[in-house]
């Protein structure tokens, strides 16, 4: 018997990511246009930077809050207080070392083996691996495509429900399909887990990147102080921190000695100095995510419309996110193309294949950067695309 034999039976099977294994193909490729991670091309703001570097030289570098620093929580409450209304305190959060970290906190505590956790599909990929591994069965319930972009029904979600469900993450706007629950669905979703007994996981990374409203519905707007609803988020979005690894969650107060025990049991805690910028985040960078949203706005506009006069590309503006999840009329093998596409276009997009049910035939492509790449991008598409 083999070492790898030897291992968990959960982690032997999870699977490689579909994006990671084309970007390993292609990492380092000349003149390529990287669209196929979920970042923009701006590094972390010097507001930021500054934070942390003056608490790298004050000596913050020990152990820390398990629940995160004083002063980070506080600001969360005043950044939730801003664009969600409402009064919030600082107990309701917990830091996290990444949005990632975030969701695996969550499912350890609401699922384990034997339960069953539902998701949105074509869906990011990681929180269906992450209940996997955690022993956790991950359900689908794929979206509808419609000539007006992607759909819940209710009646699926529903019906997905069994006695052994936990949990339904609902992540929106969504990676990667720009879908966005209006209040009414939210409320809905919402009934149907008070109806039967289910935690909500919302991810809501998003919500600033809406692009019909200031931001997009959240929980928050329909729930009570007492529903089973455990929000994950991370700095990563929208202030240019995805190399930061820093998350969050808000949660119910009662829960938080719960989840300080599952951070030290996981992390043991998230350094000081990367919570010090990430106050500054918070507290200084709203002008700045406002910029962002509005260059992404700015490439979304120029990149459907450059696709869509190609003729054969399926494609309807995402009213959230910074993601252009897409189809070509003719093209159903997308993780072959996406590797075809970087040889003969040098352009790096993520195949609708690593997104699971209902993304087979689509692409992901990350529009969160500078015009004249996503202008350059969709020249090079247009040409694969008529030749293909």
């Amino acid at each position: 018997m083999s070492p790898i034999d030897r291992l968990r039976r959960e982690a032997r099977l999870a699977p490689e990511s579909g994006i990671v294994e084309l970007i390993n193909h292609a990492r380092g490729r000349e003149g390529l246009i990287p669209l196929w991670v979920g970042e923009g091309d701006l590094p972390t703001p010097s507001f930021i930077a500054e934070a942390t570097t003056a608490s790298l030289a004050a000596g913050e570098t020990f152990y820390t809050w398990q629940r995160g620093i004083p002063e980070l929580r506080a600001a969360l409450a005043r950044y939730y207080g801003r664009h969600f209304g409402g009064a919030h305190e600082a107990e309701e959060f917990i830091v996290s070392s990444s949005g990632m970290h975030a969701i695996q906190l969550a499912l350890d505590a609401v699922a384990g083996h034997g339960d069953e956790v539902i998701y949105l599909s074509p869906a990011w990929p990681n929180f269906a691996a992450a209940a996997a591994i955690a022993g956790a069965r991950p359900v689908p319930v794929v979206l509808d495509r419609t000539g007006n972009g992607w759909a819940l029904d209710m009646e699926k979600l529903a019906a997905a429900v069994t006695p052994a469900t936990k949990a339904v993450f609902v992540n929106t706007p969504s990676n990667p399909t720009g879908w966005t629950a209006d209040r009414e669905t939210l409320a809905a979703i919402l009934s149907l887990a008070r109806d039967r007994g289910l935690w909500v996981i919302a991810d809501e990374i998003y919500a600033l990147f809406s692009y019909g409203a200031a931001r997009a519905p959240s929980f928050l707007d329909v729930m009570e102080p007492d529903d089973r609803v455990i929000f994950v988020n991370s700095f990563s979005k929208n202030w240019s921190m995805t190399g930061w690894r820093v998350g969050w969650l808000k949660i119910h107060p009662e829960l938080q000695q719960v989840f300080e025990n599952l951070v030290q049991y996981s992390s043991s805690g998230t350094p000081a100095f990367l919570q010090r910028g990430a106050v500054a985040a918070l507290d200084h960078g709203d002008d700045f995510v406002a910029g962002q949203v509005e260059r992404a706005r700015k490439a979304r506009a120029l990149l459907c419309d450059r696709l869509a006069a190609t003729g054969r590309v399926r494609v309807s503006p995402p009213a959230g996110a910074f993601y252009l999840f897409f189809g070509i009329d003719g093209v159903s093998d997308s993780r072959a193309a996406a590797f075809d596409i970087v040889e003969r276009a040098n352009v790096g997009l993520a195949p609708g294949t690593a997104f699971g049910a209902g993304g087979e035939d689509h692409f992901r492509l990350c529009f969160h950067r500078r015009l004249d790449q996503i202008e350059e991008a969709a020249d090079r598409l247009g040409r694969w695309i008529e030749a293909a």
